[in-house]
């Protein structure tokens, strides 16, 4: 049935109204359309133009040189050397395996790294660069390079790497730097983006570690183009880095080495300071490590080597080890007594061999005692009991405060690892660390330097060398960065009565000078180079009834580990004070036998600055010490640089 003509009119203008409708709303569309190109086009072109050059254009940091650190006399201690590298891209490769095994016939590579190298490029893109063995030597380099087209995807690189050239003789004090590790970006606040550069390397320990900001410099830049896949595919331009700051430390390399060499056998620590001008001169811990076992990656073998050594070859013994100072703290419980006015110079105390105290007897290390002494004869002959006297009448407290005076309980404020602040212990200190109250024979214990008291061979040459001075002497390392000047470490004077001070070193002259002296093996005979000083001994243990009753009452019938720490203190020359020495050996017995020689080697060694002729030794060493300055030159010509031999 055909439709009427009306509905077709009527149908035809709604199928019109519906194609005007969608017509107008296409031709809004593509009018919006173009106009948003037009505007992306013409108004939006430099935006997009330059978001487009962002996705070619990459820009990289460029890892700045290290500063230098050297010493006194402008020897370099950490150095930068150039490290050729051998890198290989795996799709410029091709077979892998085949690449590597001609590359090994080539030059010897170590199977570990090429295992390694191996596990990379599974991990990494096959456009990236993965090292396969560094610290190359260039004749390696010249073979890679001339065997070139039969090492696809293979080539050789250059870099800076650290060097220590002094190695263990400087381990404690410089450090040492390694890759930031995921612990290192959890301590550092400063996220440096430096810090993300992979295998770049920070200090770990050490100077290289508490001056890192001031060694690291600030990252250059390069601006590389790269295509779609992230491929590199040239070079567009570059800005270098700045460099770190050069630090120059007080150190004397040539007295370090031979305070190193001089303690060699032994676990023991020294210190050397300059009393002019309060710069650390020597700063020994024995056994030491070589830095750049770390730098190049330690292996386990050495690792173990070192964390299994019962001497301890990591810590830092000089400012790291804290010790019962022994008698080297009678001069502080003196000087405490003496301005107090508890006792007076010339005052005597009875010495019976020991002195009762709460029911207690505490034993002079003399058993048939010293009869009467004076304050001059109780350092000369170190009296145990006269200490025991003074220290009840003036008190813990005004010995800790001189302790502190003298920098034993105190932090210096050094760019080195782990100082320790030592312990001058008071009423006040036992009653909040310990909760318990000060008794009478912990002030004994304390007035010879046992007990709770602790400081380290820094802590014990800072004493000395305030004695000697009268000064508040800082210690210093840092003697400059870029140039530029630190500020002496000589203060104004600490307060302590001179006349006191001056009988306090006429008695340390007596213990070295005086025949009787306890140090009197360690004297000097050059006129005008004399030394003074006080011998120590630090009890580890006592020594129980059942093990005197088996024959064990010496040192030398017990273990190592067990025996008594030796020390000694020194300054010289005697009538103006150029140096103080600190020693402490530890288990080494008794002060006299195993720290006096040591101290007295190292602070001859510093006056002449160089070896010190035979006649400044007693005649009966003579022979003794003519073959211990051929060993200790042969071992330091041995591990010294080959450009510094002489």
């Amino acid at each position: 049935m055909k439709r009427p003509v009306k509905d077709n009119e009527q149908s035809s203008r709604g199928i019109s109204r519906r194609a005007l409708i969608l017509g107008s709303a296409q031709l809004g569309v593509a009018g919006v359309l173009g106009w948003r190109m037009q505007s992306m086009q013409i108004e939006q072109a430099d935006q997009f133009r330059l978001l487009a050059e962002e996705n070619r254009i990459n820009v990289r940091l460029l890892p700045p040189a290290r500063g230098l650190i050297f010493d006194l006399n402008g020897i370099p201690l950490a150095a930068n050397e150039q490290n050729y590298r051998v890198v290989m891209v795996r799709e410029d490769a091709g077979d892998v395996d085949a690449v590597l095994a001609r590359l090994q016939t080539i030059v010897d590579i170590d199977p570990a790294d090429i295992a390694r190298a191996k596990e990379d490029m599974r991990k990494l893109s096959s456009f990236v660069s993965v090292t396969i063995t560094d610290r190359l030597r260039w004749e390696d380099v010249a073979k890679i390079n001339v065997n070139a087209p039969a090492l696809p995807g293979v080539s050789a690189e250059v870099g800076l790497s650290r060097h220590y050239p002094y190695g263990a003789d400087v381990g404690h004090v410089i450090g040492y730097v390694g890759p930031v590790s995921d612990y290192d970006l959890s301590k550092i606040e400063d996220q440096d983006p430096l810090l993300q550069i992979p295998k770049f390397q920070i200090g770990k320990t050490g100077v290289e570690n508490k001056l890192e900001h001031t060694l690291r410099g600030s990252a250059g830049t390069k601006r590389i183009e790269v295509n779609a896949l992230g491929r590199v595919m040239r070079e567009l331009d570059r800005q270098e880095g700045l460099a770190g700051k050069d630090i120059q430390l007080t150190l004397d390399e040539r007295l370090q080495s031979y305070a190193q060499a001089r303690m060699d056998g032994e676990s023991s620590g020294a210190v050397v300071i300059d009393l002019e001008t309060g710069d650390l001169r020597a700063i020994a811990s024995a056994p030491s490590f070589d830095p750049n076992l770390f730098v190049r990656g330690i292996s386990v073998k050495d690792w173990t080597d070192l964390n299994e050594n019962k001497y301890r070859p990591l810590a830092a013994k000089a400012v790291q080890g804290a010790y019962p100072p022994g008698s080297t703290f009678k001069m502080v419980t003196a000087l405490a007594a003496l301005e107090a006015g508890a006792i007076s110079p010339e005052e005597t105390v009875y010495c019976r061999g020991y002195t009762e105290v709460g029911g207690t007897r505490f034993h002079c290390w003399k058993s048939g005692g010293h009869g009467n002494v004076n304050f001059h004869d109780s350092l000369k002959f170190s009296c145990d009991c006269y200490y025991y006297e003074v220290s009840q009448r003036v008190g813990i407290d005004k010995i800790a405060e001189m302790a502190r005076k003298m920098g034993i309980g105190l932090k210096h404020d050094l760019p080195l690892s782990a100082v320790s602040s030592g312990l001058a212990p008071d009423k006040q200190w036992k009653t909040e660390v310990r909760g318990e109250a000060w008794r009478i024979g912990d002030t004994v214990n304390a007035s010879i330097g046992q007990g709770y008291v602790l400081a380290s061979p820094l802590q014990l040459a800072i004493m000395t060398a305030r004695i000697a001075t009268g000064k508040m002497v800082t210690p210093r390392l840092i003697k400059s960065i870029d140039g530029v000047e630190e500020p002496s470490g000589i203060g104004e004077s600490l307060g302590i009565n001179e006349n006191m001070l001056r009988r306090c070193r006429q008695s340390m002259d007596a213990v070295v000078n005086d025949r009787r002296g306890t140090g009197a093996r360690a004297k000097i005979l050059t006129a005008g180079y004399e030394m003074a000083g006080k011998t120590g001994t630090s009890q580890v243990r006592r020594i129980t009834a059942d093990e005197r009753a088996r024959g064990v009452t010496r040192n030398e019938d017990l273990p190592w580990e067990r025996r008594d720490h030796a020390l000694f203190v020194c300054f010289a020359p005697i009538n103006n004070p150029k140096f103080a020495v600190a020693v402490v050996v530890e288990h080494g017995g008794g002060g006299s036998t195993a720290a006096s020689p040591i101290a007295r080697d190292i602070m001859l060694q510093a006056l002449y600055d160089g070896p010190p002729p035979l006649d400044a030794y007693p005649s009966a060493d003579r022979g003794r010490i003519e073959e211990q300055q051929k060993r200790i030159a042969e071992r330091i010509t041995k591990i010294r640089p080959a450009q510094d031999r002489v």
